[in-house]
């Protein structure tokens, strides 16, 4: 009888399951591997269908574009910017055409490598006389996604222009653009601001000034026309995808006529002290609208955006007396004696003093030293003054009436330093102000637990005497000390400040029934004008009656003053004048390290206010 065979493959399987001592050799899978394989596939899947998606919903129509861009060639049409105007009309930004060069990178990376590439950058270079390596690694530095376009330079000559059509180049292309021509760029330059490119380097965006703050509304829209090809690159013909859209005109509330004035003013009287620095800004309390803002030193917008002029560029920009910074806007003053109006507005709130009450000023006053007897703490005045009640010492700014109402002497007992900060508060200090312009400093109020944790020492009542007379830990941009003072002049009413001339007036804080309070404060600052003894008695002459007030605060350990005058016009007896609410105006004059004092300041305001009466307030608006 025939024996069956045996298979090769069991007689191995049985002997490899003997060696282990297994009773087989197959196991069943679990079933947490099916699943996990599952979740797995749809995790892919999900991800798969969110991708095409994405590149069809969401970026359909940028790789639509970029499709049809590779078989023909789009070019872009630069829109020109709004044109900003002052409030009669008056062109401060406007644009002149130019010539841009281009090179297309998209199609100079189809057709050659690195080589030519840097030849067609040597190239560029000798005829705009700009570094070729520049150019090269701009070139290979290209995003293809955002655009096969990128910008070499911009306002070419006409020579240049020429120079770039004889290169020949199908790469290299001169496209008609615009750049901005500001006219009396360094009298307006804190205010307009100035242009620069974008981020990505292919189109001009507003840096600073309202150029910046009102950027998208300025910017306009690119157009484009299409290039048709066939497949050997030949020129077919072209058609207009979409045309450029101007951006929209900027109308402000600034009087350029005025600020020209301002402007020549402040820097005449910074000459003529041998100093550069200094801010002006004009007010109307009546709806916060800026008639003019001045921060010196300036400079010529102009220059930071024209071609070359490349060392007079790095003076503006390494300048130690740093003429890009906004002092009006982004500076950080203490305000010394203009901030005492406020302080008697909050004390006669609080029943502090009866404005009748008279304090004397011997021209110091000594608070005792527990620790040293025989050395008490003396608190000037810059002069004797007498006796004084509160319009008095309004208008000769004495010291020690505030040094009392502030902090407390003898029978008054003062505000205090918590009560001071919530009425400063009230004023708009320590917040920013809502203008339209970028960087704006909401300042610092005094406080005396953070004076502990900074210094490790208490605060004491001197410290609240500083802080009574502006001197100390108050800090304010001029910005927020003019609109406070716009705020007397207005029974009440603070506004926010802006420039774009159709913002409506938005009321930012309403005292108006403090009517006692207030009327008190304009009465002192009307005495510094018109009293022979008040500290802007200069001004008694214009032929309107104003308001103001000086100044003086003390800074770097008291080595420097910088001088301040405050005002406004007409006063109460505007009905007198037959002059409507909306011609008020409130003025600020600062001189940084000035010489003499507050003194410095006050010409320069009458010069300004002298202007104003005969051109804006007896003489219609042109």
């Amino acid at each position: 009888m025939a024996k069956e065979g045996l298979d090769f493959d069991e007689v191995i399987f049985d002997e490899a399951a003997k060696a282990k001592d297994l009773d087989y050799l197959e196991v069943s899978l679990s079933r947490r591997i099916f699943i996990g394989v599952a979740v797995a596939a749809i995790f892919f899947a999900l991800g798969a269908f969110g991708r095409v998606f994405y590149l069809n919903s969401i970026r359909g129509e940028f790789y639509t574009k970029r499709a049809s861009a590779n078989a023909n060639k789009e070019i872009v049409a630069p829109a020109p910017r709004g044109v900003i105007v002052d409030r009669f009309g008056k062109v401060l930004a406007e644009n002149v055409a130019i010539l841009s060069v281009f090179v297309d990178v998209g199609e100079l990376f189809k057709q050659y490598d690195n080589e030519k590439i840097e030849e067609i950058a040597m190239k560029l270079g000798e005829t705009l006389s700009l570094d070729a390596q520049e150019i090269e690694q701009a070139l290979l530095a290209a995003d293809l996604e955002r655009s096969s376009f990128i910008l070499i330079e911009r306002g070419v000559t006409v020579v240049e222009g020429i120079a770039i059509r004889s290169l020949n180049s199908p790469f290299i292309r001169l496209i008609d653009d615009y750049s901005r021509d500001y006219i009396n760029g360094a009298a307006f330059v804190h205010v307009v601001g100035y242009t620069g490119f974008s981020e990505a380097g292919n189109s001009i965006v507003g840096k600073t000034g309202l150029e910046s703050y009102y950027d998208e509304l300025l910017r306009g829209e690119e157009g484009s026309r299409i290039l048709y090809r066939d497949a050997y690159g030949n020129i077919l013909g072209d058609k207009v995808v979409s045309e450029a859209m101007a951006g929209q005109q900027l109308k402000t509330t600034i009087d350029a006529d005025l600020q020209k004035y301002f402007y020549q003013s402040l820097r005449n009287g910074l000459n003529r002290l041998g100093r550069n620095a200094g801010v002006g800004i004009i007010i109307n309390p009546q709806n916060g609208e800026i008639l003019s803002l001045i921060s010196l030193p300036s400079f010529d917008n102009n220059i930071l955006i024209a071609r070359g002029r490349n060392q007079e560029k790095n003076n503006i920009l390494n300048s130690n007396s740093q003429p890009l910074f906004n002092r009006a806007v982004a500076g950080a003053y203490s305000p010394g004696s203009t901030v005492k109006p406020l302080v008697a507005v909050a004390a006669l709130r609080e029943n502090v003093i009866d404005p009748k009450h008279q304090i004397f000023s011997a021209g110091f006053i000594e608070i005792p030293n527990p620790y040293f007897p025989d050395q008490p703490s003396r608190f000037l005045d810059w002069k004797a003054h007498g006796w004084v009640d509160m319009r008095s010492a309004l208008a000769r700014s004495s010291n020690i009436y505030f040094y009392a109402v502030g902090g407390g002497f003898e029978e008054v007992s003062g505000l205090g330093i918590n009560r001071l900060k919530e009425y400063w508060q009230e004023f708009g200090f320590g917040k920013l102000s809502g203008v339209d312009l970028d960087g704006e400093n909401k300042g610092s109020l005094p406080d005396p637990s953070i004076k502990e944790k900074t210094t490790g020492d208490i605060w004491r009542i001197g410290d609240t005497y500083n802080v009574s007379i502006g001197q100390g830990d108050l800090l304010v941009s001029p910005l927020q000390l003019i609109n406070s003072i716009a705020g007397v002049a207005s029974g009440g009413k603070i506004y926010r400040p802006h420039l774009d001339s159709d913002i409506t007036p938005k009321l930012l804080i309403d005292n108006s029934d403090w009517v006692e309070e207030f009327r008190e404060a304009q009465l002192g600052m009307e005495d510094a004008v018109s009293k022979y003894y008040g500290t802007a008695n200069s001004l008694s002459d214009l032929p309107m009656a104003v308001a103001g007030k000086t100044g003086s605060a003390q800074v770097a350990n008291n080595a420097r003053t910088n001088a301040f005058f405050v005002g406004y016009v007409p006063v109460e007896t505007l009905d007198k004048m037959d002059v409507s609410r909306d011609k008020q105006i409130a003025i600020l004059v600062l001189i940084e390290n000035s010489r003499e004092g507050s003194l410095n300041a006050v010409p320069i305001a009458k010069d300004v206010f002298e202007w104003y009466y005969y051109n804006r307030l007896i003489k219609n608006d042109e």
